[in-house]
């Protein structure tokens, strides 16, 4: 690639309005210089800046302007640390800082949790609520918060937990029901995955839906701030249910580049050629690699062929995770023999510390490389991957919907570690449709709520239901 060429087209793209473009070439482009190991010359570094990607800037080679960008759009992220945020990370943060209430919707690779971490670094509020819609991303937000506020704050995790005057509560929603009345004030309530509260196309979580609205019902009254998270979220219907002024923000701004191979039409319903492209795929390229897999079915399936094609390795954490999982399960357990080829698999059925050791050993170079997973990998846990292995278009029974398959490619790519995610489709994608998440307050819900006090846009006929219930 030539760089000279590769910014004179990509600057083309910016002057004629086509920024997305823009800015996926220079994603590529960055990925082609470092793959090389040539520096950011002064031009690199301007057209990084004109597609707002500042935290790619290299401040050893830029010239005076791109310094300023730098030093403009660095901010205290906690932990006696500086970050330099991106531009739409920093729009965000200067709504947070005005004092708005925001709902967000940008891809995974966004960084929104970066705000939050500048947020509370720069304005040091009191109290902090962080809703998370799993116990497994509650220990993983702890641990980030807990090494970058915990000398100024108390983390707050249990129900059994004293109060302080400067608290962070991080809960899944079942737990934060508990302390709605325990807790006078909050600065900012953060709800992440709040899609979770409602229906995008056919994606519905009943068993958490119920909790979740109900726990931003009773927060949301006793909070100044509110900034609810989303990843693929194209519209936003009935927000009004939790009461104020809360604006949706759409954005488009990726900060790596997806690169799709799409196999399922050579491979059809031939298994036998799914599991060929699987083994190629697997054995050639570099770096951690997400499968995922759908069903528990076909993550036994993928194990099977994983075990008999590819090869033991010699990394001596492997081999003890491998030995601890023989003493502590069974010796006969398919994780065993997968576990020294660098393999884990992650589903809801597994013990929740055995599932948190795989993620902890994926982050790792001498860990695992592989990972397959059900859905359970892209609702709980904030893991990405090199190369993301879509195997199977179910999740379990049903087939995903557009929603779901967003999240899952979402997965590829890593902001500073890999500029590009590479995804390979071995099952046909389904159709490409809106993403309108639909929120209300569902009917059995109603008998909970008071209608003098709860800060929520009700209609009429829910008013009158509420009085129903109270007279029973």
């Amino acid at each position: 690639m030539d760089t000279f060429a590769e910014c004179s087209a990509i600057n083309d793209l910016i002057y004629s309005g086509d920024e997305a473009t823009a800015r996926d070439r220079t994603i590529t482009l960055l990925d082609n210089l470092r793959s090389k190991g040539e520096p950011y010359s002064p031009l690199v570094n301007s057209i990084i800046r004109s597609v707002g990607l500042y935290p790619y800037l290299d401040g050893d080679t830029c010239d005076w302007i791109d310094r300023y960008a730098i030093e403009a759009f660095s901010s205290d992220v906690g932990g006696q640390n500086r970050g330099v945020l991106h531009r739409e990370q920093s729009r965000l943060l200067g709504k947070l800082l005005s004092g708005h209430d925001i709902a967000v919707s940008a891809p995974t690779s966004f960084g929104k949790s970066f705000v939050i971490d500048a947020f509370i670094a720069t304005k040091s509020p009191a109290t902090v609520m962080i809703l998370v819609p799993t116990i497994a991303l509650m220990d993983e937000t702890r641990r980030r918060i807990q090494s970058k506020f915990g000398s100024r704050y108390k983390i707050i995790t249990s129900s059994d937990q004293e109060l302080s005057d400067r608290t962070i509560f991080i809960f899944p929603q079942e737990r934060a029901l508990g302390y709605i009345d325990k807790i006078e004030s909050i600065d900012l309530l953060v709800v992440d995955e709040f899609y979770k509260a409602g229906r995008v196309g056919k994606f519905f979580d009943g068993e958490r839906s119920s909790a979740l609205i109900q726990a931003i019902v009773g927060l949301s009254s006793k909070c100044l701030q509110r900034y609810f998270l989303a990843p693929n979220v194209s519209e936003l219907e009935g927000v009004g249910i939790f009461g104020g002024d809360i604006e949706f923000i759409k954005i488009d701004f990726n900060t790596v580049f997806l690169r799709k191979h799409d196999l399922h039409a050579q491979i059809g319903r031939d298994d036998g050629k799914r599991g060929e492209a699987l083994i190629r795929i697997l054995s050639t390229v570099g770096g951690k690699s997400l499968v995922y897999a759908g069903t528990y079915t076909n993550i036994n399936k993928i194990s099977l062929l994983i075990n008999e094609k590819l090869p033991k390795l010699g990394e001596v954490l492997l081999s003890r995770f491998s030995e601890w999982l023989a003493i502590n399960y069974s010796p006969t357990w398919e994780l065993v023999s997968l576990a020294r080829r660098g393999v884990g698999v992650h589903n809801g059925s597994l013990h929740r510390s055995l599932a948190q050791i795989q993620v902890m050993l994926f982050e790792r170079t001498d860990g695992l490389n592989i990972i397959v997973s059900t859905s359970s990998i892209i609702e709980g846990v904030n893991t990405s991957a090199e190369n993301v292995i879509l195997w199977s278009n179910k999740s379990g029974v049903p087939k995903i919907d557009d929603f779901t398959y967003k999240n899952i490619i979402g997965r590829g790519g890593r902001m500073f570690r890999h500029f590009i995610g590479n995804i390979y489709i071995l099952d046909r994608p389904p159709r490409e449709e809106g993403r309108q998440l639909e929120l209300g307050i569902p009917e059995e819900m109603l008998g909970t709520f008071d209608e003098a006090k709860t800060p929520i846009a009700l209609t009429a006929e829910q008013t009158l239901k509420i009085s129903a219930y109270r007279e029973k």
